[in-house]
């Protein structure tokens, strides 16, 4: 059992890393407009949904920290936006069905809009910048709907990888029993 939680957190690991280097790198090159996709709010939100508030948490913990370095002014502000933003899609596991793609792009979307929304606040807003409307509509707006594209594509990797490690930590419980 505790290799099954040790290969869950190696993969786990693993996905968070490469979002962050996909983000880093390869999408720096595929700004639309200097607009680029955030690829570690959506592996926040989807571990969230798919494993329930605590992951979320882990998983928003540990991308806000890898932002917090390679961007942040401030150490911890990314990290805890996205703690509770992993935290908040947690609480929809009961709701979360792995048919059902809707869910999971609505609250991606959520959460993406909600992201932008609080780094205004928090960057913007307070050393005076009042223009919101171009904010939202040059800054927030792009970004959701790139984030939403490319969760077209992600998203279902995430979830293959889930399916596998789930029915594996199936059958490994199955043998107990």
């Amino acid at each position: 059992m505790k290799i099954l939680k040790l290969k869950r957190f190696c993969v786990t690991a693993l996905i968070v890393i490469a979002a962050y280097l996909l983000q880093c790198t390869v999408f720096q090159s595929f700004q639309l407009a200097g607009i680029k996709p955030n690829l570690l709010i959506i592996v926040t939100a989807a571990f969230g949904f798919m494993r329930g508030s605590r992951e979320g948490m882990l998983v928003g913990f540990v991308c806000g920290i890898l932002v917090d370095i390679q961007f942040g002014n401030i150490i911890g502000l990314y990290a805890l936006i996205y703690l509770i933003a992993g935290y908040v899609n947690g609480l929809f596991e009961r709701l979360y069905f792995d048919e059902d793609i809707k869910l999971p792009i609505l609250l991606i979307a959520v959460s993406e809009f909600l992201y932008g929304v609080v780094i205004y606040f928090l960057m913007f807003l307070l050393r005076s910048d009042f223009d919101f409307l171009l904010y939202l509509n040059e800054i927030i707006v792009p970004e959701l709907i790139y984030t939403i594209g490319i969760t077209l594509i992600l998203y279902p990797l995430i979830l293959l990888v889930n399916h596998k490690l789930e029915a594996e930590e199936k059958r490994s419980a199955s043998k107990f029993v």
